[in-house]
């Protein structure tokens, strides 16, 4: 077990330079063979940035924000503290991890909360009277700093990183129709049969649990969550739980609102990371139903489907 450890630390210190090196890819633009509106009249997304955001509509969301509003979506990036007036602004909130101001150069616990107890009643009062909230939680910091406002719509965050538990790694995990990983749902089945998803690809992230969700990204045996001190820091010493049957990805119903909860950022990113400026995210080869994932999520969180 200690040598696993010893090449897993080697291979997680040198994932997370690659992550600081990372920039958006502006070249990546996938086809959208059926638009979900014309051009700049969809529903309005508010994409976070007042909470330390490690993606935002302007930073290594990019590609996320482009694809959208290619979609027909109309990008607001908001820069508000979440009150019950400035999420009138918009149907939609996408808020992608979030940090509390003492993690953001330090990546270590203690990781408070992102958000205030006003800020995580207002969207949870918006989302029960028909808003939409697409709440995004990568790995440890993340989950930390993310798991009150979560838990105010019945998910549990567990603030590590999500792996195999041999500690083996070779690139991104995958979820599957095919091994019951990937969940039949209306996200998954998207408008049509040229909308069905059935692989996506994650690169590493978090495990959660949730009280009445219904789970779309499902981890099978031999998974487990590894919870440092510090993130990327691991030795023999690490707790870490068995995560078979948690959760990456989940979609519930809340009051008249809607809420889609993942536990992983990189997916829905299209980066070209390190000096070899490798495709990180959407723009992998190895994710080629990532991007219209992605917008099956949107459609659902607008009630297209």
């Amino acid at each position: 077990m200690r040598v696993f450890i010893r090449i897993f630390a080697i291979l997680t210190v040198l994932s997370a330079c690659g992550w600081a090196q990372q920039v958006a890819d502006s070249s990546f633009n996938p086809p959208i063979a059926k638009p979900a509106y014309p051009e700049g009249a969809g529903p309005v997304v508010m994409i976070d940035k007042a909470h330390n955001n490690f993606h935002t509509a302007e930073g290594r969301y990019y590609t996320f924000a482009r694809l959208l509003s290619r979609d027909g979506y109309r990008i607001l990036s908001s820069g508000c503290p979440f009150s019950p007036d400035s999420l009138k602004r918009g149907s939609i909130l996408v808020i992608s991890n979030a940090l509390n101001e003492r993690n953001i150069e330090d990546w270590s616990l203690p990781t408070p909360s992102a958000f205030s107890d006003d800020e995580v009643a207002a969207v949870r009062d918006w989302v029960a009277e028909g808003g939409s909230l697409f709440l995004i939680a990568d790995h440890m910091p993340f989950p930390g700093c993310g798991e009150k406002l979560a838990a105010a719509y019945g998910f549990i965050f567990n603030n590590g990183f999500a792996r195999k538990s041999d500690l083996s790694s070779g690139g991104p995990d995958f979820f599957r129709r095919s091994d019951s990983s990937l969940a039949d749902h209306a996200i998954t089945r998207g408008r049509g049969e040229t909308e069905r998803i059935d692989s996506v690809a994650s690169f590493t992230g978090q495990a959660f649990t949730a009280d009445g969700a219904e789970g779309l990204l499902i981890f099978g045996t031999g998974m487990s969550s590894f919870m440092p001190q510090v993130a990327w820091e691991f030795n023999d010493s690490t707790p870490s739980v068995d995560i078979t049957g948690h959760l990456q990805g989940a979609a519930r119903e809340f009051g008249k609102g809607r809420v889609v909860v993942f536990g992983e950022a990189a997916m829905f990113s299209a980066q070209l990371a390190g000096p070899e400026r490798r495709p990180a995210g959407m723009n992998d080869p190895r994710a080629p139903q990532n991007p219209q994932f992605l917008l099956n999520i949107m459609h659902w969180l607008s009630r297209l489907i």
